[in-house]
């Protein structure tokens, strides 16, 4: 299921900052926020384009704030409050002045920017990742924004799956709840 590929890509890097930049759980561990902040944003980056380039320590500061911001929206989703994430996606872009804008550059062919020449690069993926999930929370896939079921995980995904029933963040938190069920089934009491 693609919502078109550049916005997969964009929904895929908002993904990916969240879970890099954010602190909280992932796979049954605690998960600060990463020390090296520069590597953390620049993998939650490459997530949706493998060849972006390296951050600077401001870039980064900056992507960790909007990732906050953005793992309000899968919460807000996760909990059924698709209204409050939909707040939360317009002020990020009434906040960046997102709009689109066709734009050719580095031997690429046109294609679609959600923001301006000009701006910062934290602030370009900030009007971008609010455009993406935009285009997701506006139509019927809305609910395929989602927070990681598993026990002591809350990693978020977007669940590009054709039936639409993904609800772990990857298969080791699949593969983790599984386990537990067999060896729950299996105990005698």
């Amino acid at each position: 299921m693609d919502f078109n590929s550049h916005a997969d890509a964009i929904v895929r890097v908002a993904v990916g900052l969240v879970n890099e930049l954010t602190p909280g759980e992932r796979r049954g561990r605690a998960f600060p926020l990463p020390r090296d902040l520069v590597a953390a944003a620049a993998a939650g980056l490459r997530t949706g384009y493998p060849n972006h380039r390296e951050v600077t320590e401001g870039e980064a500061g900056e992507l960790a704030e909007i990732a906050a911001r953005l793992r309000g929206v899968f919460d807000a989703v996760a909990t059924g409050d698709v209204d409050a994430a939909a707040l939360q996606v317009n002020g990020l872009l009434e906040e960046t002045r997102a709009r689109p804008l066709l734009d050719r550059h580095d031997g690429e062919p046109w294609h679609l920017h959600f923001h301006g020449p000009g701006g910062t690069m934290a602030g370009d993926w900030a009007a971008s990742c609010a455009t993406g999930l935009a285009i997701v929370l506006g139509s019927e896939f809305h609910d395929r924004l989602g927070v990681c079921t598993a026990p002591h995980c809350d990693r978020v995904y977007v669940d590009v799956s054709r039936n639409g029933t993904r609800r772990f963040c990857g298969t080791a938190c699949q593969n983790r709840v599984k386990t537990a069920a067999f060896r729950a089934r299996g105990r005698v009491p």
